[in-house]
């Protein structure tokens, strides 16, 4: 059974950081693509950040581009996004998500962890 769950989210003033993790149980971790995902109230789903399987190329939402960074280790079947200069604006519940396409498209991931809320106060 493929499970993601992830970790670290939590409450943060504007301008502070997050480090939020997931760890996969995905047998062959590192032939899968990561993404992370936001859902805030009243919102659609938005992607926030892609991994390819390598960690050799990313995509970035324009909304976090240089505030955010997605990293993994695939030793650890685990994958991260480090949340930094955060805004009101980020508040939402985080998914993490694989697929075997590295693609800003949602709907094209496999697998969804539970999500994690973030809240940013300002």
């Amino acid at each position: 059974q493929v499970r993601l769950v992830e970790s670290g989210g939590g409450l943060v003033q504007a301008g502070g950081s997050l480090r939020l993790g997931c760890a996969a149980s995905l047998r062959t971790f590192s032939s899968y693509a990561m993404g992370w995902f936001r859902l805030a109230p009243g919102k659609e789903r938005e992607f926030v950040a892609a991994i390819s399987w390598n960690g050799d190329s990313t995509y970035y939402a324009d909304s976090v581009k240089g505030r955010f960074t997605i990293s993994r280790d695939n030793a650890k079947n685990t994958v991260s996004l480090q949340m930094n200069s955060l805004k009101p604006d980020d508040t939402a519940v985080y998914y993490c998500a694989a697929g075997t396409h590295f693609t800003t498209d949602g709907y094209r991931y496999l697998y969804w962890g539970q999500g994690t809320q973030v809240t940013v106060s300002s």
